[in-house]
């Protein structure tokens, strides 16, 4: 932990230095998944950001409680709070329970999570599991003054929260513009203000899923499910909390508001956000029916894509950019993604193949500590991947018998490669199964009869082999040491 992480804080609106409370010990919640359909493009940036800044933050020697829940009760159709609840809705529309509904995404997301090669949290709790814990937060922020009750539910009451702390503080909304255009509709709800929030609202007759309360028979508020949650799993105060910047309002800035009226003072130390994968320049999500879901990237199904691509090629795709940074999405960007990561695990094969020499030609030294400097830089993975493709300059000229390289900087080289490609990135080959190992094989098999009849001098059999496997798309460069191909 001698590299010093500097994370930009969306509270305070700047890069800072990361201090966890308890180091080496790091408490980081993440806001998970609505199970009720299947990812999309637009869910894996945040999985993949805070998966990459769980990795790095074990590489530099921390421990980590990494806790990323499952909405699976609670988040409605139209807003915070109101309309029908999304799992139950599907649960009707389909004849289900609504835990049916749940079980079946949260395994299909899982799937598709473990494809991208985003490591599993440390915790993944259920809102749904964790009712009792959002009642007694209710009744901490009900004796606190900050809630009321009305009509069976509970909201919180944010003008007089306001009086006290400040609500807007991580969104920037100004809370008199809120409260102004809100006033024209007091007594036209149950609510005092529009801009009060449930913490707790009475199910409706027809409502699905409920559970018994001090209250009414009922179900939590969706904001409540991560301050009850979060607290539980790493205390009071933590140190990280993420999630896409469309939770930053209202999802978030309730949950600072929860906290400091339950508990006296923020949970959160660090609060960061990773920016939106656009489609034209438009938000891409399930609520504008713009969404690709991630079935549809590895099939190739959607009409926007003319192939089907990786899960490496998305993860690639993602990491490609600073994740504050927007993304917009277009099938060439996808191709040319596939193109570079394709460069670059190339580059990362004929690595463990190169040998050492007396003394290096190529120029390797510092590249360890300059991808340290850049993902010490607010995760700057845009800048590991130009050091790597720096990096790989040096490879290829070894490779191709331009240059040499010593033992101690081959070692060293194959071993940046490693933990930045593999442990940081979280790239890896795509062909890990037994058949596409057979596969590999096979096609190294019959180039290995190409190469025994060049030796031959049988060419006819030499050009057949070579011209039947270029007309089925494969690439095949002959070496001083034999061959290689790639598709």
């Amino acid at each position: 932990m001698e590299n010093k992480l500097f994370i930009y804080n969306t509270l305070t609106r700047k890069k800072e230095e990361f201090k966890p409370l308890h180091a080496p010990h790091v408490g980081m919640y993440v806001c998970g998944p609505t199970v009720y359909s299947d990812a999309h493009l637009g869910h894996t940036r945040p999985a993949i950001t805070f998966d990459t800044l769980y990795r790095y933050l074990q590489y530099l020697g921390y421990k980590v409680r990494y806790v990323r829940n499952i909405t699976d009760v609670g988040h409605l159709e139209h807003d915070a709070d109101d309309g029908e609840d999304k799992i139950a809705k599907k649960a009707r529309l389909e004849n289900l329970e609504p835990m049916e509904v749940v079980q079946y995404y949260t395994l299909r997301y899982h799937k598709e999570m473990e494809r991208l090669n985003v490591l599993p949290p440390s915790i993944e709790p259920h809102a749904s599991g964790h009712i009792i814990e959002q009642i007694e937060f209710v009744k901490k922020i009900l004796a606190a003054g900050y809630a009321y009750e009305s009509e069976g539910s509970v909201y919180f009451d944010v003008e007089k929260y306001n009086k006290k702390f400040h609500y807007g503080k991580l969104s920037g909304r100004n809370i008199d513009e809120l409260l102004e255009t809100t006033r024209t509709l007091d007594g036209q709800t149950e609510k005092r203000r529009s801009i009060d929030f449930a913490l707790w609202k009475k199910a409706s007759p027809g409502h699905i899923m409920h559970w018994p309360s001090p209250w009414s028979e009922g179900f939590p508020g969706w904001h409540l499910e991560c301050s009850a949650m979060g607290t539980k799993y790493l205390g009071e105060e933590f140190d990280i909390h993420g999630g896409g910047m469309d939770l930053m309002f209202p999802h978030h800035e309730c949950e600072i508001a929860q906290s400091c009226a339950a508990l006296g003072h923020e949970s959160v130390r660090y609060w960061m956000h990773n920016n939106m994968i656009t489609i034209n320049g438009q938000k891409m999500g399930k609520s504008l029916g713009n969404f690709i879901t991630l079935e549809e990237l590895f099939t190739g199904t959607h009409p926007l894509l003319s192939q089907p691509f990786a899960p490496m090629t998305i993860r690639f795709f993602i990491l490609q950019a600073h994740y504050r940074s927007t993304v917009d999405f277009s099938n060439d960007a996808l191709i040319a993604s596939e193109k570079g990561l394709a460069r670059l695990m190339e580059t990362y094969e004929r690595l463990q193949k190169l040998t050492a020499s007396e003394n290096s030609t190529v120029e390797v030294n510092g590249l360890r500590e300059r991808c340290e400097e850049a993902m010490c830089d607010d995760l700057n993975t845009p800048i590991v991947i130009s050091h790597l493709f720096d990096a790989a300059k040096a490879i290829n000229t070894v490779h191709d018998g331009k240059g040499t390289i010593s033992a101690p900087d081959l070692a060293e080289l194959k071993s940046v490669f490693h933990v930045f490609i593999e442990d940081v990135l979280g790239l890896q080959t795509e062909t890990t199964n037994e058949s596409n190992e057979a596969y590999k094989k096979a096609i190294d098999l019959l180039l290995e009869i190409r190469l025994q009849a060049k030796q031959n001098k049988d060419w006819a059999t030499s050009d057949k082999i070579r011209n039947e496997l270029t007309g089925l798309g494969f690439n095949i460069k002959d070496t001083k040491d034999g061959f290689e191909w790639n598709l």
